[in-house]
């Protein structure tokens, strides 16, 4: 029997087609408990979204948390993989304060990880394969790729002492142009450079040129790795799609190389987020290079919450007297003809309907039509 896509929420529709999509570039689906010991997000907890998190003490005595990441417990249980690349998905609940509702939430998370030999093409296909799990959800979508090794390459190139190198990267993430000023000026150093790669943000053609004017010679490779990638990312159907920001800048201690972060029209954060995290593995004793994103499914819940939808095609009024029978029979006239059908004594609060209609000895009378 095919299942209506209204009787599935956003997210498991998103989840069905998500799934898809990575089996078909050969990503297997990675299973694991719903707990870990604390000391591993402890060590680790500079790399969370949020550092609140929920704890238990095992029967052994073991302090164990609600896992509030999907990434470290696949890196804790992987293993290092010599020329080969290890390529798995997930569909799993993680347990965060949300933050739409400041309190703890049971969310679904998917995305993917890319752990091993991770080379050029690794890199291209999980950039592609974000914006095509961006473009599954919706149309309209972007996006944004930055390159850390180009922005470390900058501020190394200004010598900054390390409370300014700290001041600098939290100013680049905001894209706080005045901030970079200021603490440049205290330095004795020209900000130019670092304000015209911040604000340097747009489709490559229009970027790369500006960079090739600033960027400094070390990191030159970066620079070809960043304009070889998006180019085959554009050639692959993606042009538009693909902005460079160098606001988007994750943790330098576990990232590196190329971060983004993914944005679709209607809803104000981010609903994708991933990057490498080659220094993560290192904290972690891994010899292996990494890529991965997340799909923060929790987020669509607000997708379209204003767009007219409806929550039932009908809302059908009956009266106390009214036969189960002659009910029952409108009902399934109705749902024969493909409407979804609420049998009510009144009108509920805050239920869009297409249709109220009242029952009637013979049939039904439409009392209001919103269609």
């Amino acid at each position: 029997m095919e299942i209506s896509s209204k009787v599935l929420k956003k997210d498991d529709i998103a989840i069905f087609k998500l799934r898809e999509l990575y089996r078909k570039y050969g990503y297997s689906q990675y299973k694991m408990s719903k707990f870990e010991e604390y000391d591993l997000y402890v060590r680790n907890k500079d790399f969370l979204v949020s550092d609140n998190i929920i704890t238990f003490t095992d029967t052994d005595g073991k302090l164990m948390a609600l896992k509030p990441d999907v990434t470290l417990s696949i890196i804790k249980n992987s293993r290092d993989e010599g020329n080969c690349v290890s390529k798995v998905y997930y569909n799993e609940n993680v347990y965060r304060v949300s933050p739409g509702t400041h309190s703890y939430k049971e969310i679904m998370q998917t995305g993917l990880e890319c752990i091993g030999a991770v080379d050029d093409y690794a890199v291209y296909e999980v950039l592609m394969l974000a914006a095509e799990s961006l473009k599954s959800i919706s149309e309209d979508f972007v996006l944004d790729i930055s390159q850390l090794d180009i922005v470390s390459a900058v501020i190394d190139s200004l010598g900054l002492e390390p409370d300014a190198e700290r001041e600098i990267i939290k100013c680049i993430g905001e894209k706080n142009t005045h901030g970079i000023e200021a603490v440049c000026t205290n330095a004795g150093v020209s900000p130019d450079t670092l304000v015209r790669l911040v604000t340097a943000y747009g489709n490559p053609e229009n970027v790369i040129p500006t960079l090739r004017e600033i960027v400094p010679e070390s990191a030159s490779y970066a620079l070809d790795r960043l304009t070889e990638i998006v180019a085959s990312l554009e050639k692959g159907g993606l042009r538009g799609k693909i902005k460079i920001d160098f606001s988007v800048i994750n943790d330098m201690g576990y990232y590196n190389g190329f971060v983004f972060r993914g944005f679709i029209n209607g809803l104000a954060a981010g609903v994708l987020s991933g990057g490498q995290y080659d220094n993560l593995m290192t904290k972690m004793g891994r010899k292996s290079r990494a890529i991965g994103f997340a799909v923060y499914l929790d987020m669509l819940e607000r997708l379209g919450e204003d767009d007219g939808s409806f929550d039932v095609d009908a809302v059908l009024l009956y009266g106390e007297n009214d036969k189960i029978d002659v009910l029952n029979d409108a009902i399934s006239m109705l749902t024969s003809n493909g409407k979804s059908v609420m049998a009510q004594r009144e009108v509920p609060e805050k239920i869009k309907y297409r249709q109220l209609l009242r029952l009637r000895e013979n049939g039904v009378d439409i009392l209001e039509n919103n269609a």
